[in-house]
């Protein structure tokens, strides 16, 4: 039984003694040593320097250009509806009528009274007449003539009278037709047909508003202005007219500013309690595609200027402000703070920091850090579409 367990004893023995040595020999060769990870791999590119437009940048609404309440301005019940709810219709169309046939009757009731006024006039005139020859022959009194003289002139007055109200029939009369008083586009109906309108108001009936062209309101502060008055001094207006300073607009489905305008209106100058002044751009809008009401994003060209331009990935932003991150000719990360301007499509102009002959990281900015290196690589080839030839 000794000799068993000094048996096994043994062969524990060597068998650590084995395991030892394997694990000296793998220390020998280094294996538990730190391997730094390769530099990441980033695009860079140099500052883009090119001709770019510096805008004046603000936020307004569009409004349409004529915009009018249609009443009933007699009273009466409303006994047609020429149009259709929402409809375009063009000047001049018949929109609404109210029951014409009292105010045909009072038109023909006024005439009959001119009627009545001149013949009464006529009778007052030969009459005037024959009292003169009769006080000239002295075989009637002068009191003959002074009431003949004042009858006439009492039918003449009535004949002016009853031309008025003959005017003012055929008003009232031209009231029970309401038209459009421009090209647009009519609200729904206000009133049903068969309601009597304009009793003691003036019944809205409907609104109307033009759609081609186009207003947007805005406000800039003293400052812009100042800015856009001192880019648009070389401009020059012509007489009764503003210098002409293009506008465009954007809406909230798109960055770009596919509407083009100009400016036509100029508030009288600065709101003290605003220190704003309102401004109005004019917008074609053939096509209807600027709706009223809409909220707009305007901006104003000011002058051209060159600059230089990195993608806007490229830009990032900290406490202190906005700043990109360099690539130096050791491949180490440095981190710039920049001034940046206006946006230019998908890049930002950078006013300062920059001279231009620096390499700007414009990819996986998260990946490096600055005072590490990382690795430029160059942008894959673009494929050429199919059918190209290579």
């Amino acid at each position: 039984m000794h000799t068993r367990h000094t048996r096994i004893a043994s062969a524990l023995v060597a068998l650590v003694a084995v395991a030892g040595s394997l694990f000296a020999l793998g220390g020998c060769k280094g294996g538990n040593e730190y391997v730094p990870p390769p530099p990441p791999k980033v695009k860079v590119a140099k500052p883009e320097k090119r001709d770019v437009t510096e805008y004046l940048q603000f936020t307004g609404n569009t409004q349409a250009v004529n915009s009018v309440d249609l009443r009933a301005r007699i009273e009466g019940f409303l006994v047609k509806q020429a149009y259709v709810d929402g409809a375009d219709v063009k000047k001049g169309q018949l929109l609404f009528v109210i029951q014409p046939e009292p105010y045909e009757a009072k038109l023909q009731e006024a005439k009959a009274a001119l009627l009545s006024q001149q013949a009464g006039l006529h009778q007052a005139e030969i009459e005037y007449v024959r009292a003169k020859n009769l006080l000239k022959e002295k075989a009637g009194p002068d009191t003959d003539v002074v009431k003949w003289d004042a009858q006439r002139e009492q039918y003449k007055a009535g004949v002016e009278s009853a031309k008025a109200q003959i005017e003012i029939a055929q008003i009232n009369l031209s009231y029970t037709r309401v038209n459009a008083p421009f090209d647009g586009r009519v609200s729904r109906r206000n009133v049903d047909v068969g309601n009597l309108v304009g009793a003691g108001e003036k019944t809205l009936l409907a609104t109307i508003i033009s759609y081609d062209p186009m207003y947007v309101y805005f406000t800039l502060g003293e400052r812009d202005l100042l800015r856009l008055q001192e880019g648009r001094l070389e401009g020059a207006a012509a007489p009764d007219k503003h210098v002409t300073i293009p506008v465009e607009i954007g809406f909230s489905n798109s960055t770009d500013y596919p509407f083009k305008g100009t400016l036509d209106y100029y508030g009288l100058g600065i709101d003290p309690k605003t220190g704003t002044i309102l401004l109005r751009g004019e917008l074609p809008n053939g096509d209807d595609r600027i709706a009223p009401g809409l909220f707009a994003r305007v901006r104003v060209p000011l002058k051209q200027r060159q600059g230089l331009l990195v993608p806007d990935t490229a830009v990032g932003q900290s406490q202190v402000g906005h700043y990109v991150l360099l690539l130096s000719d050791k491949d180490v990360v440095e981190q710039r703070p920049v001034t940046i301007g206006f946006a230019v499509d998908d890049m930002y102009v950078i006013d300062k920091g920059l001279t231009g002959d620096e390499r700007v990281i414009v990819s996986d900015l998260q990946r490096v850090r600055p005072g590490g290196k990382a690795e430029p690589v160059a942008d894959a080839p673009k494929t050429p579409p199919a059918g190209a030839k290579p």
